[in-house]
């Protein structure tokens, strides 16, 4: 890639990344490419869609919870461990609208970005099914009640900005055995 270009696509991130985590996806790819000081050719060349451009920047945040998650694994306490990351994966997403509407939009993603959606709920998906082999968490809460906690949580509050402390009580304690 020359030189130019990859100057171009990093500052297109950079610019995408600060547009999403405050707008959400919602924001057009010509508002991105104004405020990037480029032209609307150079974004599609780097990312034909939107969609693309996105996973590009949600990609780095997939990594960390991910990585997040993997150490969690090891926890001596499973239950604390799910709740933990339960919990920050509210606030990361109250903190960043980007991780919001992709967890939102993971469960209508297309088959072409399953992979984005699944990496996003491996990780609490592992943490789940410990802390229910643990006997912390009951055994009848599914990673589909768990998706849609979270998601409601970050719809309902994520744009006002603060953290839902007694909301994410209430829903952890219903959680536990």
């Amino acid at each position: 890639m020359r030189a130019d270009a990859k100057k171009n696509r990093n500052k297109l991130l950079r610019v995408a990344h600060e547009i999403f985590k405050t707008e959400g996806i919602a924001v057009s790819m010509d508002e991105i490419a104004k405020r990037a000081g480029v032209g609307i050719g150079t974004v599609y060349r780097h990312f034909p869609t939107k969609e693309d451009l996105f996973g590009a920047v949600i990609a780095s945040h997939k990594m960390r919870l991910m990585e997040e998650a993997d150490q969690l694994l090891h926890h001596d306490d499973p239950g604390e461990a799910f709740f933990q990351y339960f919990t920050k994966i509210i606030s990361e997403g109250i903190a960043n609208k980007a991780i919001t509407d992709a967890l939102v939009s993971s469960l209508t993603i297309d088959t072409g970005r399953s992979e984005i959606a699944n990496e996003f709920w491996r990780g609490i998906t592992l943490l789940l099914e410990r802390a229910q082999q643990h006997g912390s968490v009951r055994a009848d809460a599914s990673i589909e009640d768990i998706k849609i906690m979270l998601i409601g949580v970050l719809q309902a509050t994520g744009d006002r900005g603060i953290f839902p402390e007694r909301v994410v009580s209430i829903l952890c304690d219903g959680l536990r055995r």
